[in-house]
């Protein structure tokens, strides 16, 4: 480990001023590290008396790169600047391991549901004693915290935080699953998929490995030392009864808890405890986030599924579905509906891309374009009384992400449920 003495001592360049720079520099200040430059490709004002006047010679003369997560060595305008000096890069998370004295840490990563699990973690650890605290890609960076004596700390990684990590050593490493997305900064499946295990890479033997069964052969063929544990669906199926929350009894969460069972139990904490803990846990706003009922229609802001596979979750548990979707299409993103289809009345296809989403849909399902999400809700409120149907759900799923209309999900679930609540409450 390295104190912050000799912390002081080294030279860095943060390439990237957005939440995670600016905590890399705020940390940097409290911790009397002077010795860094800054660097954005958009903003050339903030900091402007850090910023270096040749990029190059900076990267070059620094001992480390601090990258911000969203930059892409394969995008970045400067990305063979950043390619050459590749050994030097590290990320926030990093730091945080690198002076890593007196807390346990548990680190989970996955391509779908990893804030929901890393947040019911942390209730669940909470409600049993534990000193929490939550950070990472959930949406506060890691730097921000306040991290004393006997934290458990909870970070959610993202792929793009762990392809450049070096330093991450967690005692809990959880690894949920792996589909498709993110192809256009990783370059592959398979960078991708390496950049998910290297949670693993660095643990001793007294660590935990938490991982999805499907990856159990790279795991051995890699020889992480972690205590592999593969935790059990059909165990947890088996008790799942016992939950007193109706949004954690969605078959949803089936998979993620199963690991959220099994790190309890790693951490002793008895079935009686765990379930009694859950009772009270809320899950996160744009997350299969049910927020309007009204008669028989049941609507559900679902604006976080920015791939198919994050969606498919919700189109295998519902019925009778008025789906929404839309935006820009994840690379390589492919539509299997086949058992699907019969849970979807209607489709409506928003956004800017509408070819693709017409090609994934013609001949699968019926479809409407609505280009934007008001034409849609105007429309399925049509819908509804042509249909006559009892029980129906209003889905919003876009199975892509939201840049086209949007600046990121949370905008477009929040705009979703602004116009569902002027709508809906006149004309139902």
């Amino acid at each position: 480990m390295v104190s912050i003495n000799n912390f002081k001592k080294l030279s860095f360049l943060v390439y990237g001023l957005g939440t995670t720079g600016l905590s890399v520099i705020n940390f940097f200040k409290k911790n009397g590290i002077k010795n860094y430059k800054v660097w954005d490709d958009k903003n050339k004002n903030l900091y402007k008396k850090f910023r270096p006047n040749n990029l190059a010679k900076a990267a070059k003369e620094c001992n480390y790169i601090i990258l911000s997560p969203g930059i892409s060595l394969k995008k970045s305008k400067n990305k063979i600047k950043l390619q050459k000096y590749k050994n030097k890069i590290i990320t926030d998370i990093d730091i945080v391991f690198l002076f890593k004295r007196f807390y346990k840490s548990i680190v989970v990563t996955g391509t779908n549901g990893k804030s929901t699990t890393c947040k019911i973690i942390e209730h669940v650890l909470k409600k049993n004693g534990f000193k929490v605290l939550l950070g990472g890609n959930i949406g506060n960076p890691i730097l921000n915290l306040k991290i004393t004596k006997r934290n458990f700390l909870v970070i959610e990684a993202s792929s793009f935080q762990l392809a450049h990590s070096k330093y991450i050593n967690p005692d809990y490493s959880i690894l949920l699953n792996i589909t498709n997305d993110h192809l256009d900064w990783h370059g592959s499946m398979k960078n991708y998929i390496n950049s998910k295990l290297k949670i693993f890479e660095l643990q001793k033997k007294n660590q935990y490995s938490f991982l999805n069964k499907k990856f159990k052969k790279s795991f051995k063929k890699r020889n992480f030392l972690g205590k592999l544990i593969i935790p059990n669906l059909k165990e947890y199926k088996k008790i799942k009864f016992k939950i007193n929350n109706s949004y954690l009894k969605s078959n949803i969460n089936n998979e993620n808890m199963s690991f959220v069972l099994k790190l309890s139990h790693t951490l002793k904490i008895n079935n009686e405890s765990f379930f009694k803990s859950l009772s009270s846990f809320a899950g996160l706003p744009h997350r299969h986030e049910v927020f309007f009922k009204r008669k028989n229609c049941t609507f559900i802001n679902d604006s976080k599924a920015t791939s198919f596979q994050a969606t498919k979750s919700a189109l295998e548990n519902n019925k009778n579905i008025y789906w929404i979707m839309g935006g820009l299409p994840k690379k390589k993103d492919k539509f299997i509906l086949k058992n699907l289809k019969k849970n979807i009345i209607r489709t409506y296809i928003i956004g800017l891309n509408i070819n693709f989403f017409k090609k994934q849909l013609t001949n699968k399902v019926n479809y409407f374009i609505a280009h934007n999400l008001k034409n849609s809700i105007i429309q399925i409120l049509k819908d509804i009384k042509f249909y006559k149907k009892k029980n129906n759900v209003i889905l919003l799923s876009p199975a892509s992400a939201s840049f086209d209309q949007f600046s990121n999900f949370e905008e477009r679930g929040e705009k979703f449920k602004r116009l569902v609540n002027h709508y809906a409450r006149k004309y139902i």
